[in-house]
């Protein structure tokens, strides 16, 4: 069963930055895909980031494009979000999320919840304005 364990969230003034960190266990993480979500209240969680295996195919939704980053460290079985240049509106709840679909798999521009099977438990970035 694969664990995900996130940190780094905290509270930030409005154009600050935060690293968040995605610990992943009990599974072959060098083969996921791994993605970042967030969900604020009353809202649905949303596509933030992702990236393939290797790291060479990244994909951000057009509302972090520019200020964040992912990566991913396969020896350290951790991703990464960097997130730069924080916006009040980036206050939520970020998950980190995998799915074992393999070296071949192909990256949706903006995927879906559904297309992950393994879940964080979530950690809370606040942005003060």
């Amino acid at each position: 069963q694969v664990q995900l364990v996130e940190s780094g969230g905290g509270l930030v003034q409005a154009g600050g930055s935060l690293r968040l960190s995605c610990e992943a266990s009990g599974g072959a993480f060098s083969s996921y895909t791994m993605g970042w979500f967030r969900q604020a209240p009353g809202k649905d969680r949303e596509f933030v980031a992702h990236l393939n295996w290797s790291g060479g195919s990244t994909y951000y939704s057009d509302s972090v494009k520019g200020r964040f980053a992912i990566s991913r460290d396969n020896a350290k079985n951790t991703v990464f979000l960097q997130m730069n240049n924080l916006k009040p509106e980036d206050t939520s709840i970020y998950y980190c999320a995998a799915r074992s679909a393999g070296f071949r798999d192909v990256l949706r521009p903006n995927p879906r919840p559904s297309d992950y099977g393994y879940w964080g438990q979530g950690t809370q970035v606040t942005v003060s304005s």
